[in-house]
């Protein structure tokens, strides 16, 4: 009981003066002339100095930000930059070659001037022998050939027409009168013989034998290349030159055939 008293006595001992320091201290302060103003400015002082320090926070992430921003856009100049100049460089390149292609076609364009001068009179004398041949040759289908030669002595004299496509006209009929020389061919023509005119079958067998029949088969006939002029031929020839002609048009299978030709000479 006593120990328990005393304990009390203490408690309550020290709890008075802890209140009296207290209220001590509270009047000391209060005493203290601006004290309260001088705390209150400290506070606002330090809650603006928070804000600022916010502030200088978010300017600090914002700036950063941006800093990103450019670094990125730098990295892509840099690399558009670099396209750039190899593209350039490629485009260099082009032009330089192009530059030599325009100094070989130049080159080109004075020889095509030149040959277009040589080219021309060559032709002329193309034409002028082929023309020769036809007249000196086996007188085969001579209205087209000499339709073709009529032609081409008329497409020379044209402006609209290109030297190149003249050239190839040309050489298309130097084509047809070579292919003339390894076909065999039959056709019905007219034939002016012996005072009369009349429609026969002609057999061309290449250039060594051209020979006719009549539609009754009653005559049969060659081209004579020593005398020009045409001869008749014995009956022996008559079944040959028929079946000579239905194997040209393709109306039986290829045979040997009997035909007269001229015996071969010796050219000195």
């Amino acid at each position: 009981m006593f120990g328990d008293s005393l304990v009390r006595e203490v408690n309550v001992g020290t709890n008075v003066i802890r209140l009296r320091v207290g209220l001590v201290g509270f009047l000391l302060f209060s005493a203290l002339p601006g004290a309260a103003t001088d705390l209150q400015q400290a506070l606002s002082e330090g809650d603006a100095g928070n804000r600022a320090a916010v502030e200088a926070q978010k300017m600090i992430d914002k700036v950063g930000d941006e800093a990103d921003q450019l670094y990125t856009e730098y990295r892509r100049v840099l690399q558009e930059t670099e396209s750039l100049r190899l593209y350039n460089q490629q485009l260099s390149d082009v032009v330089g070659a192009q530059s030599g292609e325009v100094v070989a076609l130049e080159e080109q364009i004075r020889d095509i001037d030149n040959v277009e001068r040589k080219i021309g009179p060559l032709m002329a004398r193309m034409i002028e022998v082929l023309d020769r041949f036809v007249n000196l040759d086996v007188p085969f289908l001579p209205d087209e050939r000499r339709k073709r030669m009529t032609d081409l002595n008329a497409m020379m004299k044209r402006s609209d027409v290109s030297l190149s496509e003249k050239y190839r006209r040309l050489m298309e009929a130097y084509q047809i009168e070579n292919e003339y020389g390894r076909t065999i061919e039959a056709y019905k023509g007219t034939l002016d013989f012996q005072g009369k005119s009349r429609t026969v079958d002609f057999l061309r067998v290449g250039r060594v034998a051209l020979l006719y029949q009549t539609a009754d088969m009653q005559e049969t006939g060659r081209w004579d290349p020593e005398k020009k002029a045409w001869a008749v031929l014995g009956d022996e020839f008559r079944r040959p030159i028929q079946q000579g002609l239905r194997m040209a048009r393709k109306q039986t299978a290829p045979d040997l055939v009997k035909v007269p030709v001229p015996a071969p000479q010796v050219i000195r």
